[in-house]
């Protein structure tokens, strides 16, 4: 009994200590309650979100590293087609054709892979058509919503396997000394008609190849589609990259003069390229994109198509002088089995409208801001040790104190696509205008209160003592 009594006293003992620790959102040690520092976690579940439609009069398409060509037919959002228009440049200005008899051996359209394919690469064969413009293009600035005229015939098309990442072996044909052969970054190679080239080319007046623009004004250029070649495939976006040598119409030809027949080739490369874009919504997406009320599930996508507008009702109810925030995230979870069997995006971004409705960055995500460190702001699609589930996450702390201290006005906060290699040279951060750059889409919880992981903002706050 003796040592059950002291161990009754000890249990006592103990109560009563923890019992007098009434404030448990208390930081520190014991300290004088009247200059003590305290955390407080607020999770707000009351923000709002709703998809909205970019303007696809502001969407560029024209002179980016990444061009897409595609059809695809997404179960949840519908039908997106993307379609190529390509300028020539000649070989050399001016351009003199060869002397002798000219026979073609061979044309190849080569389209160098960028990274970004979107859709089915496995069960897809895809079809890629290249026709002649009714219209060169011009050296001006291009969006989703241009449209380009072509004519009827069929200058190349190949029947395909969407292997992006495959590179592959190819004859090298060398002037003067023995053919060979080389290993080549992953490309698209079609075989072209000789007779355009024969025409255009090696046939054509003088007048036609004395310039760049009078040879242009000749051919006017090339019009790329690409189409699943069985409708009940999926489909997918090619991101094609035109900005380099990567992509070129190769021509092989022999001449002949006199007894000596020799062979050779050139290069004809696309000073001006572009796409133009189409969406061709599903029921429920065109819905959401006219919904006016926060919606349970809100919809992503990519090619300049979709982001969302998100506000923050919580603003209004913080009193400024009597908190500072130590730290705000937003934290985004998409549904559940909706990145099966296409993946979400890896990251998003997030910028705010100024009063002349510019797209402008949110201060957490500036380098003006003190707290500024790139990587930090987020946007990524990752899981962290204390979550079950994968989510977007936004740190925006300042953004959040500057609203509840009125010195940054709402005039609107949208978050939207990007692709990972759209930063900024000076500050590293995301670039903040819509890209036609990443193909992929997500769907994201919204403000549903059946969901664990309905949208939330994080905040963690300090008491200010009066």
């Amino acid at each position: 009994m003796k040592f059950f009594r002291l161990d009754l006293l000890t249990l006592l003992i103990s109560l009563f200590i923890l019992n007098s620790c009434k404030r448990q959102d208390g930081i520190g040690l014991g300290v004088d309650t009247s200059t003590q520092v305290s955390g407080s976690l607020l999770v707000d579940t009351s923000v709002t979100i709703n998809t909205v439609a970019e303007d696809s009069t502001a969407v560029i398409t024209s002179g980016l590293t990444k061009t897409p060509l595609g059809e695809f037919v997404d179960p949840v959002f519908g039908t997106v087609k993307s379609n190529v228009a390509l300028a020539l440049l000649m070989p050399t200005t001016p351009y003199t054709v060869p002397a002798g008899t000219l026979t073609i051996d061979s044309a190849v359209l080569v389209l160098g892979y960028a990274d970004g394919f979107y859709g089915d690469s496995v069960a897809t064969k895809y079809k890629i058509n290249v026709y002649q413009l009714t219209d060169k293009p011009l050296s001006q600035t291009y969006y989703a919503n241009s449209h380009w005229n072509n004519q009827a015939t069929v200058l190349a098309t190949k029947t395909f396997t969407a292997n992006t990442h495959d590179s592959l072996t190819i004859a090298r044909i060398r002037k003067d000394t023995i053919d060979t052969v080389q290993r080549v970054a992953p490309q698209l190679r079609v075989a072209f008609s000789q007779k355009f080239i024969y025409d255009n080319l090696f046939n054509a007046n003088g007048t036609a190849l004395a310039s760049d623009a009078a040879f242009q004004n000749a051919v006017k250029g090339l019009y790329l589609t690409l189409q699943r070649a069985q409708p009940s495939n999926a489909g997918g976006t090619i991101q094609l990259n035109l900005a380099t040598t990567a992509s070129h119409l190769d021509v092989f030809y022999k001449t002949k003069l006199d007894t000596t027949t020799d062979t050779a080739s050139l290069s004809l490369t696309f000073p001006i390229h572009a796409a133009e874009i189409k969406h061709t919504y599903s029921t429920a997406v065109a819905k959401a994109k006219t919904a006016t009320t926060t919606q349970a599930s809100f919809y992503l996508q990519g090619l300049g198509a979709l982001r969302a507008k998100v506000a923050f009702p919580i603003i209004s109810k913080l009193n400024p002088d009597s908190i500072v925030l130590n730290r705000a995230e937003l934290v985004i979870t998409p549904v559940p089995g909706s990145a099966i069997p296409y993946a979400a995006f890896p990251k998003l971004t997030m910028y705010q409208l100024d009063i002349a409705n510019q797209r402008i960055l949110i201060q957490d995500a500036s380098s003006a801001d003190p707290l500024y460190q790139a990587g930090i702001f987020g946007g990524f699609y990752t899981r962290t040790t204390k979550e079950p589930v994968k989510a977007y996450r936004f740190v925006i702390t300042s953004y959040i104190q500057n609203l509840i201290r009125k010195k940054t006005v709402d005039y609107g906060t949208y978050i939207a696509p990007i692709d990972t290699s759209e930063v900024t040279s000076t500050t590293g951060a995301s670039s903040i205008n819509p890209s036609v750059q990443t193909a992929g889409r997500v769907i994201l919880i919204g403000n549903d209160k059946n969901s664990p992981y309905r949208i939330k903002l994080n905040i963690i706050y300090t008491k200010i003592g009066k």
